[in-house]
């Protein structure tokens, strides 16, 4: 098999795949969660706030008061790596075009500059962190194999994009190809690793807001 024939099944039928296994494993998975409901809480409210799940989730994505200087290299390098991976999958131009052919929605791109630098300061963090994890004897202990597994899924999609962009290690045709099988790969298993927390994570943390709320308890 070529180069060009590899490119065309990774970014054809293995990518469509992807997607579907993704997209019924998003909803299975969800399914399960709202599933399983709440049982009714026959207590008097203490708190009738509205509000409360949402603010919790905004309250949630800020470090909790003296974190940031107690463990500084997992709130920073987190923030770092989001926000990277975000501007490189969202505002990279060759990705708004894929997203636009696939759902008709567009916005525009990012200077092509600015994502690189991004890209490469995420891929940093990743490696910062990573070293971060096995180095504290706290956090390797709690580790599995599955934070593993996550943090090889995410780094693979944006080392094969970066080498790919630059024309590094091989062919572009072939890196391409890398590239989008990596990325296929991350969707294929995203809904069945703790990469799923894409997902729960904000539903979880309005749940906990809500239900903290109704108990009169701060979250």
């Amino acid at each position: 098999m070529s180069h060009l024939d590899l490119l065309t099944f990774a970014r054809g039928s293995a990518l469509n795949w992807a997607l579907m296994l993704c997209v019924a494993g998003v909803v299975l998975r969800l399914f399960e969660i709202f599933a399983l409901g709440r049982k009714a809480d026959l207590a008097r409210p203490r708190t009738v706030s509205p509000g409360s799940g949402w603010r919790t989730m905004a309250t949630r994505s800020l470090p909790p008061e003296g974190m940031l200087k107690r463990d500084p290299v997992t709130y920073i390098g987190g923030y770092v790596f989001h926000l990277g991976l975000l501007v490189t999958i969202f505002f990279f131009a060759p990705h708004v075009e894929f997203i636009r052919s696939m759902t008709g929605l567009g916005w525009p791109g990012l200077p092509a500059p600015l994502v690189d630098a991004l890209a490469v300061a995420a891929m940093m963090a990743l490696g910062i962190l990573l070293a971060h994890r096995l180095n504290n004897p706290v956090k390797r202990m709690l580790s599995g194999n599955g934070d593993y597994l996550a943090w090889a899924l995410t780094l693979l999609p944006l080392l094969t994009g970066y080498l790919a962009y630059h024309h590094l290690l091989s062919e572009y045709t072939l890196m391409l190809a890398l590239h989008l099988f990596s990325a296929g790969l991350l969707l294929a298993l995203l809904p069945f690793t703790k990469l799923f927390h894409t997902f729960s994570l904000f539903i979880s943390r309005w749940y906990n807001g809500d239900i903290s709320a109704r108990k009169g308890v701060a979250s």
